[in-house]
Formats: C-alpha cells, structure tokens, sequence
C-alpha cells in the first residue's frame, strides 16, 4: 500500500510539473502574440516588430503573404506544443511502465508526409504570383534609374532629363522633420498613383536599393541593369538604405521619396530642368573662358 501511495503522490507531483510547464509555454506564447502590432510608420521606429505601414500594392501583397505563412507557423507551432503536451502527460514512465512494442503505423507516416508537402504547396502559389508581379510593369508612366556610388545614390529621370547625387544629412543639418541616418540632402520625387519603372546599376561594388513600406529592395551591380516598378499610393516621405554590405561606409547610404501628386511633381521636374540648364550653362561659359 505504501508504494502505490508513493507512486500516486508522485504521479500527481509529475503531473503538476507538467502542468506548471504547459501553463508557462502558453502564457509566453499569447505574449508574443499580443506583442506582435504593426509600426504604423513609413520609417523606422523604436520597438517596432511588424512590417511597415504598406503604401503600394506590391507592398501590401508582401504584408498578405507574410500573414499568411505567419498564421500557418504559428498553427503548426500551437499543434506541435499541443502534440507534445499530450505525449509527456499521456505517455510518461509513471503512467506506462511498459511501453509498447511496435515502430510503424502507415497512417501516420503518409500524414506526416503528405501535410507538408500540402503547406508548401499552399505557401508557393501567392509566392510565385509576387514574385511576377514585383518583376517588372509594361505601361510605365515614368523611369528612375538609380546608380550606387560609395558611398551615395545618383538618380537620373532619362524621360525628364532631370539628374542629381543624394548624400547623408549629417547630424547638425538635420531639419525637425528628418530622422537620423534617413534623410537625404535631395530627396527623390515620385508621383502618387503612377506607375514607375526602376532601374538599378553601380559603378563600384554590390550595393541594395530598398524602401521598406513601399516593398522595394533590388540589388545594384557594376555593368548590368535591374529593373522593378512601384506605384505609390499616398502621399507622405519614405525612406529606406542601402541592404548590401558596400563598404566602411555602407549605413551612411539613405532613400528618402518623397511622393506627391502629379501636378506637384510636374511642377518640380519644370522647376529642376531650368536650374539643370543654368547650371550646365554656367559650367559651358567657365570651360568657354578657360
């Protein structure tokens, strides 16, 4: 009698072990679900542990896509939590002092086969359907081609013929509406609701040009010629780095856009071009006088 006693008192102490466990897992998990909320930005922010605020469709397809893979992890997360619970306390030593004897269960194994194949199979149809719609636009309103230096950007309008260099804003220059390490001294104009046909080169090394919220990020390489398209759909700044590792000076590398309407960004490529020509007329009359 006084072993099974033992055995019953130790039976219940395993059990509420477990259950202090499984208690535990849960509480962090529902944690870290709650803490997961979107950083309602178009830039960086302290804590931030979602995505961007999205401001294009690619972007917003980027978001659907994560939320997705994220549901489906987080369920096969919850069921393999579940799973294990279930085994510690059904299938401990205490409760089945002899185990049983066999290896094999064909339902079991084609299951455990098949369902992952299912998943996957799930997860790369909207994969593949991103991926051709990142690639490329047909019907481009515009063009910006984007070439890395080290360590800055160079854009060129070709349509426009509008061009100009955008180095870091250093720390005594920043305006109240800049943040650290984002903003440019030239800011890339794009308009809101048209169709922009990207393209990226470098005339050094690998360099990445990527602005989170709006779900851009494509390389740039010395001697070929990426392209990508955005459509922004509301006004505002965005901003973004360079996220290829260039050099000693690779996080001195901003994106700042800043989107505005069609008749705004009319209005400044008008205003860019005469100072472009006063500019390049200036430069003819000092070589003419040389």
């Amino acid at each position: 009698m006084r072993i099974i006693r033992n055995l019953a008192e130790r039976e219940q102490a395993n059990r509420g072990d477990m259950s202090r466990i499984y208690s535990l897992a849960l509480t962090l998990m529902a944690a870290l679900l709650l803490g997961v909320c979107p950083a309602k930005a178009d830039q960086p922010h302290p804590w931030g542990v979602w995505m961007q605020e999205a401001a294009s469709p690619t972007m917003q397809q980027i978001v659907r896509l994560n939320t997705t893979i994220t549901v489906i992890i987080l369920c096969i997360l919850l069921m393999v939590f579940a799973l294990l619970g279930y085994v510690l306390l059904r299938f401990r030593a205490s409760r089945n002092p002899v185990p049983a004897q066999w290896s094999h269960n064909t339902g079991l194994e084609v299951a455990w086969t098949l369902i992952p194949v299912l998943i996957l199979v799930a997860i790369a149809f909207p994969s593949f359907r991103l991926l051709y719609s990142m690639d490329r636009t047909k019907d481009a309103e515009l063009t910006l081609k984007v070439t890395g230096h080290q360590w800055y950007w160079s854009y060129l309008y070709p349509d426009q013929g509008v061009s100009f260099d955008a180095n870091l804003v250093q720390d005594a220059d920043l305006k109240p509406d800049d943040p650290r390490l984002l903003a440019a001294d030239n800011h890339i104009i794009l308009p809101v609701g048209a169709n922009v046909r990207i393209q990226t080169t470098a005339d050094d090394v690998i360099h990445s040009w990527a602005v989170p919220a709006l779900g851009l990020k494509i390389d740039a390489f010395p001697g070929r010629l990426n392209e990508t398209w955005v459509r922004i759909d509301r006004p505002g700044r965005y901003f973004g780095q360079c996220s290829q590792l260039c050099g000693i000076n690779h996080g001195f590398m901003p994106i700042d856009i800043e989107a505005v309407s069609k008749e705004q960004f009319a209005a400044w490529v008008s205003q860019h071009q005469t100072k472009q020509s006063l500019s390049d007329g200036a430069t003819a009359l000092a070589d003419a006088r040389q």
